[in-house]
């Protein structure tokens, strides 16, 4: 009777209803650790929650799409006051281009993004660029950098009288700095309950193992091959030499056997 209905089922036109699950996907109440759990979102997912706070929801690489960064979309896009100096980087495109084809393995090849740069430039009543006064944060002279090198603007020349003025100006560069991060940061949070000292207690033994040692010292006396094969009071099969630490262990406590 079961099997002729679910043959039935299988030739009915009607789609099959399944029941919506009442177990919700999205992790509403992440387990672990606390301070994660404090600054959960339910809002969001999984995903969005680990990359608001800092942190990597995969260690291996994601699978499947990605969310776009809107952010980072809308604080790439260039201002129409702004022009952006793009020409000997095109040049040195050709370039490249050109000697790839013509299979040169010295040819370095440039990076597939285009670095875009802020300046102050000069232009015609038609408004085409006549020159490029110079950049529009430091004042300083744009180098060229047709390998997009960055650290080209930390690189002087000796030989140039003009550099030797801006570097006696110019204060000592102290490395890189690290962006500043707010108090209440959950990823120093993390590090710091990572990094609490604890105490190492010491593993003792309970009183039922106690006993257990007791009974297999009681049957067997000293003969650790005859407790070790004993099914009744052994059931764990432990071995010889770790019940042989055991009551090593339990004869430093000061247990009389």
């Amino acid at each position: 009777m079961g099997r002729d209905l679910q043959k039935r089922k299988r030739r009915s036109s009607r789609a099959v209803v399944r029941q919506p699950s009442s177990k919700s996907k999205r992790l509403m109440f992440p387990l672990g650790n606390s301070i994660v759990a404090q600054n959960w979102d339910k809002k969001q997912t999984a995903s969005q929650n680990y990359k608001r706070l800092g942190l990597v929801n995969r260690l291996k690489a994601a699978t499947g799409g990605v969310e776009p960064d809107r952010k980072a979309k809308q604080s790439g896009l260039v201002s129409e006051s702004t022009a952006t100096t793009s020409a000997p980087l095109a040049a040195s495109r050709s370039t490249t281009t050109k000697s790839s084809r013509s299979g040169d393995p010295f040819s370095i090849a440039l990076a597939a993004d285009a670095v875009v740069s802020e300046v102050r430039v000069e232009r015609d009543e038609n408004g085409k660029i006549i020159r490029i006064l110079d950049d529009i944060s430091g004042g300083k002279k744009i180098k060229p950098n047709p390998l997009n090198d960055p650290l080209n603007a930390l690189d002087s020349d000796d030989d140039d009288d003009d550099d030797d003025d801006d570097e006696e100006e110019a204060e000592e560069w102290g490395g890189i700095e690290e962006p500043e991060v707010p108090e209440g940061n959950i990823i120093k949070q993390l590090e710091a309950e990572a990094n609490r000292p604890q105490i190492k207690v010491p593993r003792g033994q309970s009183s039922r193992e106690r006993e257990w040692l007791e009974s297999l010292i009681e049957r067997h006396g000293s003969n650790l091959g005859a407790m070790a094969r004993d099914r009744k009071l052994n059931p764990m099969q432990q071995t010889a030499a770790d019940i042989g630490r055991r009551i090593k262990k339990l004869r430093k406590e000061g247990v009389d056997i």
